[in-house]
């Protein structure tokens, strides 16, 4: 929408600047060709404007976009007081005695100069010119408190709805492992809303736990979480949207979803799988090991029994199945890395025989 109208306007401003043009270079020839210099125009100023629009504007919204709201601020505030500051030196300054060109180079040189060192410094001291009009924004200590901890600049991660409703990011935000903003696009939202209301009971209870989860996220003092609102209209498949929006932002995409872990590494985004780190951080067990299980059901093959560790791995223990509902101590035979995570082969152990004491 934006771009019609930015287009519209380049359009006729091109028709007047045209028209202008052609009458101040050519004023004989004027009445007879006026349409074909409107003409001319309106197809150079849509043309200049569709270029500036492509290669110029959307690179700067992506930088406002990614741009956090305390350095927003900051930087306005700083290129504000270099204008003022610019305007006070151009006025002290006898420019207007210079030629013409030389007196705007100057002035442009004064203003470009005020400027840019003015929101260099307000971007560099934010934290001590917020702290000079009063306390910091909320945001702006969670992420400044990220930032110092880590050493490192502010990273982006954007969520996608499997890893909110999973709730576990909730968890590990809270041990500190996770650093930077996350993002939560405003399509997600939309998805959790869906879910949250659908008349099957399981999705509708899914979505509310993603709702809550995210709510509960916000409250955290240092879990810095931004909306984000932006679009993309030509796309309608939410994980192409992800994908795109990490992309743009330069950020990594956290989720349980394998489908989009496969998409993000086509596109070249880097993924954060909450099920592969899981599967990383379980207790490594080794052929050999004994491990106390408790039995609980069939397996597959006949007379296989299967258990759980607390973290949820399976252990096949073969030949357990007269041993389902019991604790028993079990050898591990072999493991198993799979896609779906790890799986531990065990067999029951032998019963230590009593020794037998002998009467001479």
């Amino acid at each position: 929408m934006f771009l019609r109208i930015f287009l519209f306007l380049s359009g006729i401003t091109g028709s007047i600047l045209g028209h202008h043009l052609f009458s101040l270079f050519f004023p004989n020839l004027q009445g007879t060709y006026d349409l074909i210099s409107v003409l001319v125009g309106v197809g150079m100023g849509v043309l200049i404007s569709y270029i500036i629009y492509h290669f110029f504007w959307t690179h700067v919204e992506e930088a406002f976009q990614r741009a956090t709201a305390a350095e927003l601020i900051a930087g306005s505030s700083g290129l504000l007081f270099g204008l003022v500051i610019a305007g006070l030196i151009t006025l002290s300054l006898p420019l207007t005695e210079l030629p013409v060109l030389t007196g705007i180079l100057s002035a442009l040189f004064i203003l470009l100069f005020c400027t840019g060192l003015a929101t260099t410094v307000t971007l560099k001291k934010k934290e001590e010119f917020f702290s000079f009009f009063g306390s910091l924004p909320k945001s702006f200590e969670r992420e400044k408190y990220k930032s110092n901890r880590m050493n490192t600049r502010i990273t982006y991660k954007v969520l996608d709805t499997s890893s909110i409703i999973d709730g576990r990011i909730a968890d590990l935000c809270q041990t500190g492992f996770l650093e930077g903003v996350l993002i939560v696009p405003g399509f997600v939202l939309t998805e959790l809303q869906r879910i949250a209301d659908s008349s099957d009971s399981l999705k509708r209870n899914r979505g509310r736990r993603g709702l809550d989860i995210l709510n509960k996220m916000q409250k955290e003092p240092y879990v810095s979480i931004r909306i984000y609102d932006q679009d993309f209209e030509d796309a309608t498949d939410v994980d192409i949207k992800l994908v795109r929006l990490a992309k743009a932002l330069d950020a990594k995409v956290i989720t349980n979803d394998y489908n989009l872990n496969k998409v993000a590494e086509l596109y070249g985004v880097p993924v954060l799988n909450i099920n592969e780190l899981s599967n990383a951080i379980k207790p490594i067990i080794l052929p050999g090991e004994d491990v106390l299980v408790q039995v609980i059901k069939d397996g597959k093959e006949y007379g296989q029994g299967v258990a759980y560790l607390e973290d949820g791995t399976m252990i096949v223990v073969d030949g357990g199945r007269q041993y389902i509902g019991e604790e028993i101590m079990v050898g591990v035979t072999s493991v198993l890395q799979t896609a779906a995570g790890r799986m531990i082969f065990a067999k029951p152990k032998e019963p230590v025989p009593k020794p037998t004491s002998s009467i001479s």
